[in-house]
């Protein structure tokens, strides 16, 4: 991967001071759910956002919008959450609630399984590709990556055309980048900086002082 030219992301995925505030919270999840020997808090929080909320746009509009009380929304949690979770969740979903934060429920939900596939040594890795990748190809990005990183690639794929060729793979905010289309427009720059320095160097030759 030497010859890539890093670079930072030219999009964000996430909203970074989001994904900050979400990663303290998903962090004090696990550890609260390790430290009181909780099994299942993280299936429980995966089937709370996929099967309530993701089937319930209603219901999480109720969940998160400024325009319901926080009061109603605390009691709504009581008559339809509680019923049906453990209190360490239904206690989590309050803390929420009440910080004004759970509306972040997706990016923590997001950040406890990123958190769970490092600790096994495992780690997400975005690859953006101008065409779809053969499985020789994938195989070895992941090989590459593995031994260069020194950790198991969960790879993450997507078809972007205007790359032209080459990749462009994101570790955490970092980019490598070696697209066809980063070294066209590198090597334009540096046609363009050479041409300007040439111009410059012909008038110093024609110039006088005063």
């Amino acid at each position: 991967m030497s010859e890539f030219i890093k670079t930072r992301p030219d999009h964000v995925l996430e909203d970074p001071g989001a994904l900050a505030v979400a990663g303290l919270y998903a962090r004090a999840f696990l550890a609260a759910a390790e430290s009181r020997n909780i099994d299942g808090a993280v299936e429980e929080l995966a089937s709370f956002v996929d099967d309530v909320l993701g089937a319930s746009p209603e219901f999480r509009v109720l969940l998160t919008s400024d325009a319901v009380r926080r009061t109603d929304r605390l009691n709504l949690i009581d008559r339809v959450v509680a019923p049906h979770c453990s209190d360490f969740f239904t206690n989590f979903l309050k803390v929420l609630i009440r910080h004004g934060r759970i509306d972040l429920i997706d990016e923590i939900r997001e950040v406890v399984n990123r958190v769970r596939e490092e600790m096994a040594g495992r780690q997400r890795v975005r690859v953006r590709t101008a065409r779809p990748l053969s499985e020789g190809s994938r195989q070895r990005i992941h090989d590459q990556l593995k031994d260069k990183l020194g950790f198991e690639p969960i790879l993450q794929e997507t078809v972007d055309e205007s790359l032209i060729g080459g990749l462009v793979i994101q570790v955490g905010d970092t980019v490598y980048d070696s697209s066809l289309r980063t070294r066209l427009k590198t090597l334009t720059g540096r046609l363009t900086e050479r041409m300007l320095n040439e111009i410059q160097s012909g008038r110093d030759r024609f110039s006088h002082p005063e």
